[in-house]
C-alpha cells in the first residue's frame, strides 16, 4: 500500500461527479465492459471466470473482503478516465495541490542554526509545478520514496524559505516518520 500515491488517487478521486458503482454485481459488470470479456476480469482479479459471470448475472451477491477490496480498487483505478484528466490537468498548470500531513521535519543548513527534527503538522498549498510532477512520476511508476521526496523539496521552497524570501542557505529538508498525509485538489 502506497502512502502518497493513495493520497494522489484519493484527491482525485474527489472530483468524481457520479459515485462509483456499490454492488459488488454493478462493480462486475462495469469492469467487463471496460475490459471487453469475462475472461480478462477474472485473470485481473484472480478468480475463475464462471465466478465472475455468477456475479454479472447476479447470482452471488457478497465477495469474500479480500476480493471486494481488489474489486473496488480496480473500479476506482478506471472509473471516470476524462474526469481523472482534467483534475489532474487543473491542479499541474493552474490549481495546484494542498498537502496536509503531520511528520517528523528537518533540515540541513549551516552550523548554528537549529536543524533539529520536530514534528509538524502542516497544511500548505505547493504551487501547480509539484502537482505535475508528482503526477507524472506517479504515472511512470515511482515508489513512495520518490514522491515523499518531490513533496519535501516543495515543501522546502513554499514553507521552509517562503518562496526564496528566508532561508536561502537551506540545503536539504528531511520528510521521515509521516504519521497522517492527505492531498486535495
Amino acid at each position: 500500500m502506497s502512502l502518497f500515491g493513495d493520497g494522489l488517487d484519493t484527491a482525485v478521486q474527489k472530483a468524481f461527479t457520479r459515485p462509483v458503482p456499490k454492488s459488488a454485481g454493478a462493480q462486475m459488470r462495469y469492469l467487463v465492459r471496460q475490459l471487453k470479456s469475462t475472461k480478462a476480469v477474472a485473470q485481473m482479479l484472480r478468480i475463475s471466470q464462471r465466478t465472475v459471470e455468477r456475479y454479472v448475472k447476479d447470482q452471488l451477491k457478497k465477495p469474500r473482503p479480500d476480493l471486494a477490496a481488489r474489486l473496488e480498487r480496480e473500479v476506482k483505478k478506471r472509473w471516470q478516465p476524462q474526469i481523472r484528466a482534467k483534475a489532474r490537468q487543473k491542479a499541474a498548470t493552474t490549481g495546484g495541490i494542498v498537502i496536509d500531513t503531520q511528520a517528523r521535519m528537518g533540515y540541513t543548513a549551516p552550523i548554528g542554526s537549529t536543524d533539529e527534527d520536530r514534528v509538524r503538522h502542516l497544511t500548505v498549498a505547493l504551487p501547480p509545478r509539484y502537482a505535475a510532477r508528482l503526477f507524472e512520476a506517479q504515472e511512470a511508476g515511482a515508489s513512495d520514496q520518490q514522491l515523499q521526496q518531490i513533496v519535501a523539496e516543495g515543501l522546502k521552497e513554499v514553507y521552509f524559505q517562503d518562496g526564496g524570501r528566508r532561508a536561502g542557505s537551506l540545503e536539504e529538508v528531511r520528510f521521515t516518520d509521516v504519521r497522517h498525509l492527505e492531498f486535495e485538489l
